[in-house]
């Protein structure tokens, strides 16, 4: 019992680190496509949130394998929410066009 109350923390800390990568991202291509340097903004980007969650994942985890994994099971789930929160909305989207299911 007193290593799973351990193992939270650790997880909060992944998800944490999933939520600055992925909100990160897209932050990135929204404000990329704009850009007039978007090559700048996305190489930059990637470098910056690479460093910050392998840092992180190096220092949570603190050389013990389970820890690692439920960093990494935040992470992951972080990616869930975030790719949940950012999808646009259905009115937004466009039909696509009915196909005929035969030759006229």
């Amino acid at each position: 019992m007193n290593e799973m109350l351990t193992l939270v923390p650790v997880w909060m800390a992944g998800t944490a680190l999933g939520t600055i990568f992925y909100g990160g991202l897209w932050w990135t291509v929204r404000k990329g496509v704009s850009s007039r340097w978007p090559a700048l903004w996305f190489c930059g980007s990637a470098l910056l949130r690479m460093s910050i969650a392998v840092s992180g994942f190096y220092l949570i985890s603190g050389g013990h394998f389970a820890r690692l994994l439920v960093c990494l099971l935040g992470f992951v789930m972080a990616r869930l929410v975030v790719m949940r929160l950012t999808r646009p909305s259905t009115e937004s989207r466009t039909c696509p066009i009915e196909e005929v299911g035969h030759a006229p």
